[in-house]
């Protein structure tokens, strides 16, 4: 299954929120200008800004004031990949060169804040003040996540709880926030938005478990980045910690080891193969599932429909996606 196959029926709109998005990033600056188109020409799901406008359909769906949500969410989104990339030292995404690799960290700091600034801008044109107290949290909370990151970075000792809460607020807060900003701006029932907000919520926490479980497994050309980028920047993630906890001695030797001491304590290929043998993978690929389920359950609230059946089929996607 390919999301442009489950996107199809909101194509035209995706196409304006392609364009709005391309309008949003230019400036008069050459080095701001160039580094922001860099970033969106390297592509992405786009799923927030979708998420935004699935859930207008459960309201009075109109495209003209869902852009001024869905185009920020996604704004908001890359700022947080340039950042990211900066933190990473990574030199590639998506199969792209990031703007930090292509640039500077610099060019890469301003151009994430500037793309910042450019969604709060976009997003001020809203004038229903939850949308903005409920986008200032989230924008708030995901800062907090990306802290406790860098925070917990080569720490072998942290808990899964640690790793719950970490991604919740990195990436799921930010799909919930789609949700159920756009089920808001599409003026649906308080009950309605409480549950888009859920799915998203559990949609989101499957979500970065699938992708760091992939980190682990995947393969470059899918992945656009080397197997392995996490735990080679120190980002223990949820196999690693489960391999940590419930594998053999020598497994968590090795890991600590390397989370100490790098390649010269164990090479990065030979901790990669004893987590994807422990029972690590598969656990994580487990609580990924039960996220999903949670996520159905709650759709079987909402009324029928297409936009129902489409994040249905979203979350089918987030479950057996391999990129």
């Amino acid at each position: 299954m390919k999301l442009s196959d489950i996107y199809k029926n909101l194509r035209n709109d995706l196409q304006l929120i392609e364009q709005e998005l391309g309008e949003s990033v230019q400036s008069d600056f050459d080095a701001l200008k160039h580094s922001s188109v860099h970033l969106l020409e390297a592509g992405g799901k786009r799923m927030r800004p979708v998420f935004v406008l699935l859930s207008g359909k459960f309201g009075a769906y109109n495209i003209e004031r869902l852009k001024h949500v869905a185009v920020p969410l996604e704004l908001i989104h890359m700022a947080t990949l340039v950042h990211d990339d900066v933190i990473d030292d990574a030199a590639t995404r998506r199969g792209q060169e990031t703007v930090k690799a292509k640039w500077d960290n610099r060019v890469a700091m301003y151009t994430g804040d500037y793309i910042f600034a450019r969604a709060l801008t976009i997003a001020a044109t809203i004038e229903i003040p939850e949308v903005h107290r409920v986008l200032s949290d989230a924008i708030m909370q995901m800062c907090i996540g990306e802290v406790e990151q860098i925070k917990d970075f080569y720490n072998h000792e942290q808990s899964i709880r640690t790793y719950l809460h970490r991604i919740k607020r990195k990436t799921a807060l930010l799909m919930a926030t789609s949700c159920q900003l756009g089920a808001l701006v599409g003026e649906a029932d308080r009950d309605t938005v409480r549950r888009l907000r859920l799915y998203g919520y559990y949609v989101g926490m499957a979500f970065q478990i699938t992708d760091d479980v992939l980190d682990l497994i995947g393969e470059e050309e899918e992945l656009g980045k080397p197997a392995g980028s996490d735990l080679r920047q120190g980002n223990v993630t949820l196999p690693v910690i489960y391999a940590l906890k419930n594998g053999s001695n020598e497994d968590r030797e090795a890991i600590i080891r390397y989370l100490k001491e790098g390649e010269e304590g164990r090479p990065l290929g030979e901790i990669l193969q004893r987590v994807r043998q422990s029972e690590g993978i598969a656990w994580s690929q487990a609580l990924a599932e039960r996220y999903l389920n949670k996520a159905f359950s709650i759709l079987e609230g909402l009324p029928d429909g297409e936009a129902r059946s489409s994040l249905r089929l979203v979350a089918e996607f987030v479950g057996g996606r391999s990129y």
